[in-house]
């Protein structure tokens, strides 16, 4: 299974009277959105399940991506590894899963499934995690297939 984690692109910063799910892209975060989802588009299949937190800066970056999408309120910015593990049903689903969310819980995941161990790896705005679980020789395996950067496209 393909699962592929990306933070949401720069946002606004939280305005008097606004709540923190209702932050927006800043115009250098839909540049960001944009740029990040024609990268995906290019190497993610037609079956890939996209899953969005219920804020409107993960939305807005999701519907860069052009697709359909889903908005899961279990991996809000305060989600747990264990919330987002079980919406992307890791490692048992059969299609490939796009996590579309924040920081520190896309880190805490990356962290768990490539070392094994709860620690924070940092994940930059707009970025994309692409995570491969494989069995080799009888043995479960994490693999990391990319790691990319929206300043880099």
């Amino acid at each position: 299974m393909d699962l592929i984690l990306w933070r949401h692109a720069e946002a606004e910063l939280l305005r008097l009277g606004q709540t923190d799910l209702e932050r927006c892209l800043t115009h250098k975060g839909e540049r960001q959105a944009k740029r990040m989802a024609a990268w995906l588009n290019q190497r993610m299949t037609a079956s890939t399940r996209v899953l969005v937190s219920p804020a409107q800066r993960t939305r807005s970056t999701a519907e860069a991506l052009g697709r359909e999408f889903r908005v899961v309120a279990s991996i809000a910015p305060d989600a747990s590894v264990e919330d987002l593990l079980a919406a992307a049903r890791w490692p048992e689903a059969s299609e490939p899963t796009l996590l579309i969310g924040h920081q520190p819980s896309l880190g805490l995941l990356a962290a768990r499934l490539l070392t094994g161990q709860d620690h924070a790896l940092a994940v930059k705005k707009a970025a994309v995690w692409w995570l491969r679980s494989r069995v080799r020789d009888g043995e479960s395996e994490v693999l990391l297939q990319a790691v990319q950067a929206p300043d880099f496209l």
